[in-house]
């Protein structure tokens, strides 16, 4: 990846794998804009979750622009951190699809979610990173960080783990397990979230040209 040019690096990670909070914190190392799913979703419940919605804003494209600028400066999104809402319905993820296109047409950017991992797979000067992690060490995040009992934290990584490999399987007839989808497979046991994003910056910083 050449980080002298545009470029768009997207994560696709298993929940409680601490990857979200990963792609925020290689966002500000390479001082660009990071778009989580909880972003993506709130924007289409913001301005329609129609592509018809979507394609009137942007025959405008300064208030377009303008008014999606305008959202991320009002929402911090800080109650959405560990949240998951597994939206299917496949109006919503054209939107999502539109909407990451334009944002990313913007200027480079983090994209941390199963819509960049789809969106981005043939864009030239991608990286594509999946983190994982031992289920135990998933388990005891989900509880820490929602507050859920063992049986709950269990359950709530089982529903969202088959829920984003139905929709992988679904819409890029592939597995999110197969690495060959990837530039870089971080597992995150005995690793920090500065300890992969000082990995990951290596990584970049010998590929870019």
């Amino acid at each position: 990846m050449n980080k002298n040019e545009k470029f768009v690096v997207t994560i696709n990670r298993e929940m409680g794998s601490g990857g979200r909070s990963v792609g925020r914190k290689l966002a500000e190392r390479l001082n660009v804009k990071y778009y989580d799913k909880a972003v993506i979703e709130g924007l289409t419940k913001k301005f329609g979750v129609g592509v018809e919605n979507i394609e009137n804003m942007k025959a405008q494209k300064a208030s377009w622009w303008n008014n999606i600028d305008q959202f991320f400066k009002d929402n911090q999104f800080s109650d959405l951190v560990e949240q998951e809402n597994l939206m299917t319905n496949e109006n919503v993820v054209k939107a999502e699809k539109e909407i990451l296109f334009d944002l990313a047409k913007e200027g480079s950017c983090v994209v941390a979610g199963r819509s960049g991992f789809l969106v981005f797979k043939d864009t030239p000067n991608h990286l594509s990173i999946f983190i994982q992690a031992s289920m135990e060490s998933r388990i005891e995040r989900v509880m820490r960080r929602q507050n859920l009992s063992r049986k709950d934290a269990i359950a709530a990584i089982e529903r969202v783990d088959e829920g984003r490999e139905n929709f992988i399987k679904k819409n890029a007839k592939t597995t999110r397990y197969d690495s060959r989808n990837y530039d870089i497979v971080l597992r995150m046991d005995g690793l920090t979230e500065d300890d992969a994003v000082e990995i990951i910056m290596n990584y970049i910083d010998r590929t870019s040209k």
